[in-house]
C-alpha cells in the first residue's frame, strides 16, 4: 500500500468510495474540488489518498487547512482548546469494504496531522459519525487522541433537503448525530 498526497486524477475514484461509503450524493466533482482546494496551503496537501499494488484506491481523507474552511452553525468554536485560526478540518474520510480493519483510517489521519502541522495548525476538529457500524468513526478518533466537544443532532439533514444526499441508515432524511470531536496536534 502507498499513501499519496490527494491529486485531481484520484477524483473519480474518491467520489465513488466516498458514495459507497457513506450514501448517494454525498461527494461530487465540485465537492472533491472544493475540498482539495481547501486542503492545500503553503504548498503542502494534508488530503491524502490509500492505493493498493495495482493503484486501486482503498481509502482517503480529505482535510481543511487551518484558516481555510468555513466555521459554521455545527461548530463549536468556544469550546475548543486552541484559536479557531490554528484549527483545521478533518473534513471526510472512507475505507473501501475489503480494506477495513488494515489500520488504513489511522494511516491517512497521521499523514494528515504531519501536513497540518508543516502548515502551522495546532488542532484539528471533525464531525464524526455517531451511527457509522459499531460506532467505528467515533471509535477510531478517540484512539488517536480525540476530545469530544459537542454532540450536534440532524448533522447532515439539510444536506439530504438541499442537495439530494442519501444516509446509508436514514435514506433521505437522516438523523443521524455528529460527534464534534478536537485532536491536538
Amino acid at each position: 500500500m502507498k499513501i499519496t498526497p490527494l491529486q485531481p486524477e484520484h477524483f473519480l475514484p474518491v467520489i465513488e468510495l466516498g458514495n459507497l461509503v457513506h450514501g448517494d450524493n454525498y461527494l461530487d466533482e465540485t465537492g472533491i474540488e472544493q475540498m482539495y482546494q481547501k486542503g492545500c496551503k503553503n504548498g503542502i496537501n494534508a488530503s491524502f489518498v490509500a492505493l493498493g499494488e495495482n493503484g486501486e484506491l482503498l481509502g482517503f481523507r480529505t482535510t481543511y487547512s487551518a484558516g481555510q474552511w468555513p466555521i459554521d452553525k455545527w461548530s463549536s468554536p468556544t469550546l475548543w482548546p486552541v484559536d479557531e485560526n490554528d484549527m483545521a478540518y478533518f473534513k471526510c474520510i472512507a475505507i473501501a469494504p475489503n480494506a477495513q480493519g488494515q489500520g488504513i483510517g489511522p494511516q491517512l489521519l497521521s499523514h494528515a496531522v504531519a501536513a497540518l502541522k508543516q502548515q502551522g495548525a495546532k488542532a484539528g476538529v471533525s464531525h464524526l459519525w455517531k451511527q457509522s457500524p459499531g460506532n467505528g468513526a467515533v471509535k477510531y478518533f478517540t484512539k488517536a487522541g480525540g476530545k469530544l466537544i459537542k454532540v450536534h443532532d440532524d448533522k447532515w439533514l439539510d444536506d439530504c433537503i438541499y442537495h439530494g444526499y442519501v444516509c446509508t441508515i436514514c435514506g433521505t432524511q437522516c438523523h443521524c448525530q455528529a460527534a464534534e470531536m478536537v485532536l491536538e496536534f
